[in-house]
């Protein structure tokens, strides 16, 4: 059997011996943050050299530096990222954790789009020009491709949490369950706060929440036990209504999270119903049932 390069070394350094093909193949060191060895890499089928534009600097500037990196298949843009690393700089900064496009930590932009980097192979990006790998255009540069994305734990900290309504019968249906599900995939790699055109080409941060804590609220509003109303933040913190809706944040979430439709339109309509309905504001003026109090909301079940 024949194993692939990378499997190899797993169960090579794992398992133990697995057949004499494969302790060939591994005898050689293993480079624990590639995940393979010196062996494999020269005996496997190489699809060619690729060049690596990355940028180098820090919050007070930088420039790209071109890296040639061997590509075997399967590898993808943080496997490259590592070879640079190990190989020729060892001072490049990047963040990284679980390399299996769950902690949201390799975020940047290859060749101008927002992705993952543990998510991107190098065989689907053009081999005839240099791969470029900038670091998220929306935050502060700390080194390399490291940027400082603390403001947005700032933000989370203003979201009101889960508030049980007084008294509420703890039951759900499952189709209440299943509207705010979407919502819990979110790997808080902010690509979609990097998208973003109100933070990236404006960067009014202090006006403007940004799609991610967008879906946070959703999972929260449209929770069927939750009895906090968050429309005020919406409005006046948040700055949910400087949000047109392009859809750039959908495009570009790795867990295909429908921002735009299932979050940000519902939470604008809500807004809208709250502060802006005319005929509501009437209502509320005739009778005691219509009075706007933002402390308490109706929590209709899907039918």
């Amino acid at each position: 059997m024949t194993w692939p390069p990378r499997l190899t070394v797993v169960l090579w350094t794992i398992g133990g011996a697995l057949t004499d093909d494969v302790r060939v193949a591994t005898e050689a060191p293993v480079d624990f943050v590639t995940g393979m060895t010196t062996a494999v890499l020269s005996a496997a089928t190489f699809i060619g050299d690729a060049i690596l534009r990355i940028f180098r600097g820090s919050r007070d500037g930088g420039a790209t530096a071109d890296y040639t990196v061997p590509i075997a298949p399967g590898m993808v843009v943080l496997d490259a990222i590592h070879h640079v690393q190990k190989t020729q700089a060892p001072d490049l900064a990047v963040r990284w954790n679980c390399k299996a496009g769950k902690c949201g930590s390799c975020s940047a932009e290859v060749n101008g789009r927002p992705r993952l980097t543990c998510k991107t192979r190098m065989d689907s990006l053009p081999q005839d020009k240099p791969v470029t790998i900038m670091p998220l255009k929306s935050f502060p540069v700390i080194k390399d491709l490291v940027t400082d994305v603390s403001w947005n734990y700032k933000v989370n900290k203003s979201i009101p949490p889960f508030q049980p309504r007084p008294g509420v019968e703890w039951k759900m249906f499952q189709a209440d369950i299943d509207r705010v599900q979407e919502f819990r995939k979110c790997i808080e790699c902010f690509l979609c706060q990097n998208v973003c055109h109100v933070l990236r080409e404006h960067d009014k941060k202090e006006q403007f929440g940004g799609p991610r804590f967008f879906v946070r609220v959703a999972g929260l509003e449209m929770h069927p036990l939750d009895g906090v109303s968050r429309t005020e933040l919406l409005k006046d913190q948040l700055g949910i209504g400087l949000c047109n809706i392009t859809k750039c944040c959908t495009e570009v979430c790795p867990e295909e999270i429908r921002i735009t439709d299932n979050a940000i339109i519902p939470l604008k309509e809500r807004v809208v119903d709250d502060f802006y309905d005319p005929l509501l504001k009437i209502l509320r003026k005739f009778t005691k049932s219509g009075t706007h109090n933002p402390q308490a909301k109706p929590k209709p079940t899907l039918p």
